[in-house]
């Protein structure tokens, strides 16, 4: 059945239901969940600033799924917006990436440079590399 998601408070009464027809104490459905009992209690009774990512998540692995229902019209602007947004974050994660390599990079400068016997392996294994 769909029921309308208007509020964290429908989130919560759904989750409360679901854990309580399973018999579930809410420490530990917590547990399992991998939240704390506070943020479960916040959850199921309605706490506007419940961390909505924490929420969905927790949806999802109680095999509950939640949709947005958007007019027609708006729909090829989300889907771009969407895709925008799926650049974006590659992009980030690229960056990241490229951040990590570097400073993996610049440590094992630095500690070739404090040690003399690591810095003369690291030229052997070039001048090996070139056989």
């Amino acid at each position: 059945m769909n029921i309308p998601l208007n509020s964290v408070l429908d989130a919560g009464i759904a989750i409360r239901t679901l854990r309580k027809r399973a018999s579930i104490r809410i420490d530990d459905f917590a547990l399992t969940a991998g939240v704390s009992k506070q943020f479960m209690t916040d959850l199921e009774n309605g706490k506007a600033t419940m961390q909505m990512g924490m929420v969905l998540g927790m949806l999802q692995r109680m095999g509950v799924k939640v949709s947005l229902e958007l007019p027609d019209t708006v729909v090829p602007a989300f889907r771009s917006e969407q895709d925008k947004a799926k650049l974006r974050k590659a992009s980030r994660l690229k960056k990241s990436s490229r951040s990590l390599i570097d400073e993996a990079t610049r440590e094992e400068s630095s500690s070739a440079s404090k040690n003399p016997t690591l810095a003369s392996q690291s030229n052997e294994k070039e001048v090996g590399d070139d056989a």
